[in-house]
């Protein structure tokens, strides 16, 4: 199938069939990369922060889930009411 590259605001684009979408499960998001010169698009391997809670709760448990730069307040903070 043939279609046409179209402008999209500041970008350019081409419009994706229905029918196509549904075929691959396609959704609400995509991964896109270049491979061999074609536009690859896929379903997204992991959502998006999927497995950041399991994550922080493994950090908690080790005892690693201390502060990086350790704790430091702002010039202004000792003029603040509370």
């Amino acid at each position: 199938m043939k279609t046409t590259i179209r402008k999209m605001g500041n970008s350019q684009g081409v419009l994706i069939p229905k029918p196509f979408l549904a075929q691959l499960g396609l959704e609400k998001e995509v991964e896109m990369e270049v491979e061999n010169d074609a536009i690859v698009l896929r379903r997204p391997r992991n959502k998006t922060r999927e497995e950041w809670a399991d994550a922080s709760k493994s950090l908690a448990h080790s005892g690693d889930d201390r502060l990086a730069m350790g704790d430091f307040g702002n010039a202004d903070d000792s003029e603040l009411e509370w």
